[in-house]
């Protein structure tokens, strides 16, 4: 069988044991259609004994021409900023508990996988979020997001005073213990705890979900994915509110600084089997009843 992809990099969360029998599975998979198989730094400490190639994580886009990420969605989200950067596709085996993302079993990953070599898979591109914060003499790049970018108390929780502008237009000032802002992908994840909307995967919209917000009226807001969201720190009572992109990588931010939020160039490429539809997976994930007539047609 000829395919495009030659060459497979797999990554997975070394704090999880469980993935080494997934991975383990996968590699065997590979190695029976005698596929180059690339091990992310990090995934080869679940494996002791592997005679593939071990490559730093962020090396791995110029030797490869497809991921596989085996866990959950965090593990894909992980995975997600490398990916983008290198433009090189990533399907995702679920051995979390979600799987938005990960949507591929793990004991229907060598028919899956198959079909993936024969170019029978979906393809969707996932946008990101890149984060800067801006000071009076420069801006600092801070980080990448496929979920969301999130303003947050320090240790200690308390409110924050914040300002929000979109497309340098002036919105609102908000006293809460935060905000989120989070792409379609992120719709359903902390956005979706905070109560914002479900956001379809392919609408081009940003939401903005206050944290616990200190007044009844503010509710999450849907614009354009093409905005730029600035949020202005006025001023806080204790330590300094902090900067998390997809639940990673902190940054205090001081009073005064401005925070700024736009979409990222690069997408991610996202695989799914034929039969993926977005629907039966929100249904199945989020617990929807199924008792209707339509189910039967």
């Amino acid at each position: 069988m000829t395919s495009k992809f030659q060459s497979v990099a797999l990554l997975a969360r070394k704090s999880n044991p469980d993935n080494i029998a997934t991975l383990q599975a996968v590699i065997a998979c590979l190695e029976d259609y005698q596929l180059t198989i690339i091990i992310e730094q990090e995934t080869a400490k679940l494996l002791p004994e592997i005679n593939w190639p071990v490559v730093p994580r962020e090396q791995l886009g110029n030797q490869c021409d497809l991921f596989i990420v085996v866990g959950g969605d965090g593990s894909l989200l992980n995975a997600a900023r490398c990916a983008a950067d290198c433009q090189k596709p990533v399907l995702g085996v679920n051995r979390g508990r979600l799987g938005f993302l990960t949507d591929v079993h793990p004991d229907e990953f060598a028919s899956k996988f198959k079909e993936v070599l024969a170019g029978d898979y979906l393809e969707e591109q996932r946008f990101l979020l890149d984060a800067h914060i801006s000071q009076p003499s420069e801006s600092i790049y801070f980080d990448s997001a496929l979920n969301e970018v999130a303003l947050l108390p320090g240790d200690v929780a308390h409110m924050i005073e914040f300002s929000i502008l979109i497309d340098d237009q002036f919105v609102c000032s908000q006293r809460a213990d935060g905000l989120i802002v989070a792409t379609p992908t992120g719709s359903t994840a902390y956005a979706l705890s905070g109560g914002g909307p479900i956001l379809h995967p392919q609408l081009n919209a940003l939401v903005l979900v206050p944290i616990c917000p200190h007044t009844l009226s503010s509710r999450p807001l849907v614009v354009g994915g093409d905005s730029e969201i600035k949020l202005i720190v006025d001023k806080h009572r204790y330590k300094a509110p902090q900067l998390s992109c997809d639940g990673h990588i902190r940054r205090s931010v001081q009073t005064g600084e401005t925070i700024v939020i736009r979409k990222k160039p690069q997408t991610l490429r996202l695989i799914h089997p034929l039969d993926y539809n977005y629907f039966d997976t929100l249904r199945t994930k989020l617990h929807w009843e199924n008792t209707g007539i339509i189910k039967q047609c």
